[in-house]
């Protein structure tokens, strides 16, 4: 039996729609305000369309592009073999992660011989001097770091995840990617400056700033950049600086390719961490240094779309040596737990510990599983619009990580939190738990944090909803506007809203019959999520952005259904291909996931209604309210 598919909303003018047109922003502010218009202005701009992960919060998921799941080609999978193969052998041969951590330097032999291999350019095209391998290879790179260095895979990633490959592949002009791309192929480090010491997630108060020169046609940048990975060791870089003819509170954003040796450019501090001992991260300073108008990407004032964009690919690589470092750990507590004997059985037979493994093996495929499909949606279309997946895939995928290395410690007991050193020194094994848990807790951090990825996911969720009911709630437009909104919005919602409530009878065309039940409690979920997201709209109105821990249940709800589907579908290739390495243990795992997932998102269910956040909001301004 099939149920009415969903109307569609005009959304024909979404694109050029003022912010102010879909949310009300006559009560803030000014400074909210215009972080509000800035962060809209930059979304709007980047082009929303329309995604798996999205329409599971609109009741009506849309297995189309997920089932059968993108299987990554026999010639592309062979291409990322031959490559993994050689960096595997390179890591084996020439890499002691634990020295690396030990003197916060990664040797210039070990950074050579990476350059010597392609791996800073694995995405570069040919034609510049690259492997021009697949995003998915690349994620497998990832993977394959993840389990040995952290060090290595943040040197890596930040260089071309995020730094000046990522955007000229994107948005670089032809002479552009002749000048640096064939560099950062070879082997020269790259980073990307965005952030600045009053400057996190709100670009709106930006200060670095870039003036066109008009006798030299360059532009002249001040200011300070903090935290820019990679910025000790790069040759380039990417700098966000705001134009001068922006607006107060809004400005106009650009991105400059910044040559570090260029007078006027200073490193004035290297950033030392809990972790990753050798991440070359830095402060660095601009005192009136010129860049070549040449040197602009996309357009001036267009900074933010390209930092959005190269964050959105850029994310799926924490995730992905999640998965790398997640495996090590599970290869380690299975040996621990079935070679260590306590109360005359392996520890690994006691449920306590049982069920630690089960949890970790579990994640880990489904970590894989989000971050394979990301990274096939963008081997697709290299502008494929992927926020909430890449979003859904970081901010889960970095939190069941740390959560699993987390019980990997817990599971090796002292062992797991004594150093690698001080094992080796006293003859027992040197596994390096601790050097993972300490390396691994900056990645629910990086590149958007898990509050601001829920954020961001739930500004998503919710824009098909305030496209249609915002400008009825917009007390800044005309009434006539406001009362064809309100017309538009009632037509939706009388056929929209009962068709949530009606059950999920189809699991969906070409669903493995023995993950069917499954895949109909994903649509079953899907819809209750949505008519939840509903009703909180209409009880909150627009004050529903500052209940952030409420939407954050709905947005973790959501990543669970990503979760499940992504695993149901990555399974099912597995298991159609015959690279299942036992069939019915693959299928145990994804039905033990799922039922684990589906009942992880009925407590988030009970808890949008039965909560003390209002209660706890209040003890957490005891001694701040005078």
């Amino acid at each position: 039996m099939k149920t009415p598919a969903d109307p569609k909303p005009n959304l024909k003018d979404q694109g050029k729609l003022a912010p102010t047109s879909v949310i009300d922003t006559s009560k803030m502010s000014q400074e909210e305000r215009a972080a509000l218009e800035l962060a809209e202005a930059s979304r709007v701009s980047a082009g929303p369309k329309n995604s798996f992960a999205g329409s599971l919060f609109m009741g009506s998921p849309d297995l189309e592009p997920i089932f059968p799941f993108p299987a990554q080609s026999i010639e592309d999978e062979d291409q990322g073999d031959a490559f993994l193969s050689k960096l595997e052998t390179f890591l084996e041969e020439n890499v002691d992660a634990d020295e690396i951590d030990r003197t916060g330097e990664i040797p210039d032999e070990v950074i050579d011989g990476l350059a010597r291999l392609g791996a800073f350019g694995i995405k570069t095209p040919t034609q510049y001097g690259g492997l021009g391998l697949s995003q998915t290879n690349y994620s497998r790179a990832a993977m394959l770091l993840g389990g040995v260095c952290g060090n290595l895979t943040a040197l890596l990633s930040a260089h071309q995840s995020i730094g000046v490959p990522q955007p000229l592949l994107v948005f670089g002009t032809e002479e552009q990617k002749q000048k640096f791309l064939t560099r950062t192929a070879k082997g020269e480090i790259s980073a990307f400056a965005l952030t600045e010491p009053n400057v996190g997630s709100d670009p709106a108060k930006m200060s670095t700033t870039a003036e066109l020169d008009p006798a030299t046609n360059e532009y002249v940048i001040n200011g300070e950049k903090l935290w820019c990975t990679n910025g000790v060791k790069a040759g380039v870089i990417v700098v966000m600086a705001r134009m001068p003819d922006s607006k107060p509170g809004r400005p106009k954003i650009s991105a400059l390719i910044v040559e570090m040796d260029a007078p006027g450019v200073e490193i004035t501090h290297r950033c030392r961490f809990m972790g990753l001992k050798a991440l070359y991260n830095g402060v660095v300073t601009f005192d009136n240094v010129r860049v070549p108008k040449e040197n602009l990407i996309l357009d001036e004032g267009r900074g933010l779309k390209v930092a959005l964009t190269t964050l959105n690919t850029g994310r799926i690589t924490l995730p992905a040596a999640c998965v790398g470092m997640a495996k090590t750990c599970i290869d380690w507590c299975d040996d621990w737990a079935f070679n260590r004997v306590q109360w005359g059985q392996e520890i690994g037979k006691h449920d306590a510990i049982a069920q630690k493994l089960a949890k970790m093996k579990a994640d880990t495929f489904a970590i894989e599983a989000m971050v394979r499909y990301v990274s096939a949606l963008v081997d697709a279309d290299k502008k494929a619009d992927i926020r909430i997946e890449a979003a859904f895939a970081k901010m889960w995928g970095t939190e069941r990580g740390w959560e699993i290395v987390d019980d990997t410690m817990q599971i090796r007991g002292g062992r797991g939190y004594e150093t690698a050193d001080s094992l080796k020194a006293r003859g027992d094994d040197p596994v390096p738990v601790e050097r993972f848990f300490r390396d691994c807790r900056i990645n629910t951090i990086f590149e958007g944090s898990s509050e601001i990825m829920r954020l961001f996911i739930a500004r998503e969720a919710l824009d098909p909803h305030l496209n249609l009911g915002g400008p009825v709630l917009n007390s800044t437009l005309p009434k006539k506007v406001r009362a064809k909104a309100a017309f538009k919005s009632a037509l939706f919602y009388a056929r929209w809203y009962p068709a949530k409530w009606l059950p999920a009878f189809s699991a969906g065309k070409g669903v493995d019959k023995r993950f069917r039940s499954d895949m109909r409690k994903v649509k079953s979920l899907s819809r209750k999520l949505s008519r939840r997201l509903f009703h909180s709209m209409l009880r909150y109105g627009p004050k529903l952005d500052k209940k952030q821990v409420l939407l954050g249940r709905f947005v973790e709800i959501g990543a669970e259904l990503f979760a499940m589907t992504a695993s149901v579908a990555y399974a099912q290739h597995l298991l159609n291909t015959g690279k299942a390495e036992n069939a019915n243990d693959l299928v145990k795992l994804v039905k033990y996931f799922c039922k684990s997932s589906r009942l992880k998102a009925d407590g988030l269910f009970r808890n949008v209604r039965n909560n003390a956040d209002s209660e706890g909001y209040k003890v957490a301004r005891i001694g701040v309210d005078a």
